[in-house]
């Protein structure tokens, strides 16, 4: 087999590893997008609570997010040398549920000191009763995310992907007759409004998590096993990616609410523009994740040239995803403001910042392909010192320098999120580098 051969079957592999997943990640983006669309439909209140209440508990669970994360490269690692890492499955259900609890305790101490933060009267009720529900989504969310991390080690993508497509379905079902009401042939439901909304995504999510149980029945066979080191593992990696999700997180919604200080339409820019980024950046997150599983594996086989080989390919393709994003944007820019707004003045500005953001899209994009193969290769510590500094040290104060100073609030605050995002391409891609070289197997 030629060497054009080699990268041709894993270019397949990735992409066919990678299809799924990239189906997964767009439905999540579906199921906000959806919370927000009919939230907005039955009442700007009920918007604005979701809105608040959302962003309180993605920041809380962010953490716990992130350690779980680590369970595909650190059972990819587990596959490839040979460990049998089945016998895990019971204790890595065990671990989503332990991690959990602290988030879930987080929340209901925010929720008791709701009145500290400032919200107008007409929020307080709704967000609080908003909270109060979808706090329990922690446990299912959890246990959902755990096991597709588990099967995604062994590259079973498919079934726990398609399950997000069908709570996007659920979810929206749910939320509208469950906001709005429903009284059909004698069965009667009650409008519900921001209750009704919170149910639907408890419910919604309760119910996946359960399919998920059951699609992995037969792993329930296998015999509950102890691991130090399975569990040291997951922290060790999970602990830096939970950090740097959180540092992304908060720099992103700092970066939203300083843009906020200055004007309507400029939040209303700054959210459309983040909202085509997110849609881009998801497929090269997809072929991260797929390179991360591979790469996992053929570490723990102890096989450099494929580890590199799968690094190499890994970059080439969300390169190319990134050029081809780039020109559609380019050529479709007008179409994509119009799905959100005909203003003049916002498809103005939006053209204007889409100029700069595509620039943050291909660093962002390089730096999600190195981030990838660090986690096969169990490297994730310099991933949270780099988001650290990218976001907190870069984006934010050179933004606000040129927003508060200079008067440049779009272009200022987008142009130091493409600076952060080039600085942690370096650096990422560098200690890529760094790992390559000096794998000794």
């Amino acid at each position: 087999m030629t060497k054009f051969d080699d990268y041709k079957e894993i270019t397949f592999n990735l992409v066919k590893l990678s299809l799924p997943i990239v189906g997964g990640n767009i439905s999540q983006i579906l199921v906000n997008l959806a919370d927000t669309i009919i939230a907005g439909r039955y009442s700007t209140l009920a918007l604005g609570a979701v809105s608040v209440a959302s962003a309180i508990i993605m920041t809380a669970i962010i953490g716990a997010i992130g350690l779980i994360m680590s369970i595909s490269p650190v059972i990819s690692n587990f596959r490839g040398a040979n460990i049998r890492s089945k016998r895990y499955f019971k204790l890595t259900l065990l671990f989503s549920i332990i991690i959990s609890i602290p988030f879930f305790i987080l929340i209901e101490f925010l929720i008791s000191k709701l009145s500290f933060i400032g919200l107008s009267s007409e929020l307080y009720e709704p967000v609080k009763i908003y909270l109060e529900i979808c706090s329990w989504t922690v446990f299912p969310s959890a246990i959902f995310i755990a096991l597709k991390e588990f099967l995604q080690a062994y590259e079973k993508v498919v079934f726990a992907n398609s399950l997000m497509l069908f709570m996007v379905i659920l979810n929206v079902f749910l939320n509208i007759i469950l906001a709005f009401g429903f009284d059909f042939n004698g069965i009667q439901i009650p409008e519900m409004g921001v209750k009704g909304l919170a149910l639907a995504t408890l419910i919604s999510k309760t119910l996946v998590a359960i399919l998920m149980i059951l699609y992995c029945l037969p792993l329930f066979k296998t015999p509950f096993e102890k691991s130090k080191k399975y569990i040291k593992d997951l922290f060790k990696t999970g602990f830096p990616i939970s950090l740097a999700m959180f540092f992304e997180f908060l720099g992103f919604n700092l970066t939203a609410v300083l843009i906020g200080k200055f004007s309507a339409l400029f939040a209303g820019v700054h959210n459309i523009v983040l909202c085509v980024a997110n849609c881009t950046f998801m497929i090269a997150l997809s072929i991260s994740s797929a390179a991360s599983i591979r790469v996992g594996y053929f570490n723990g086989r102890k096989d450099k040239l494929n580890i590199k080989r799968y690094a190499l390919t890994n970059i080439f393709m969300i390169i190319g995803v990134c050029v081809i994003t780039f020109t559609l944007i380019e050529l479709f820019q007008d179409q994509l403001v119009y799905l959100f707004s005909r203003d003049p003045e916002v498809l103005y500005w939006c053209k204007k910042i889409l100029k700069i953001a595509l620039c943050f899209l291909f660093f962002d994009g390089l730096q999600c392909a190195c981030v990838g193969v660090l986690k096969g290769l169990k490297d994730t510590k310099i991933i949270m010192f780099t988001m650290l500094f990218a976001y907190l040290f870069i984006a934010i104060p050179f933004g606000s320098y040129f927003a508060f100073c200079h008067g440049y609030v779009l272009e200022g605050y987008w142009s130091g999120l493409a600076l952060a995002l080039f600085f942690a391409a370096i650096v990422t891609s560098s200690r890529l580098i760094y790992d390559i070289r000096k794998l000794k197997f």
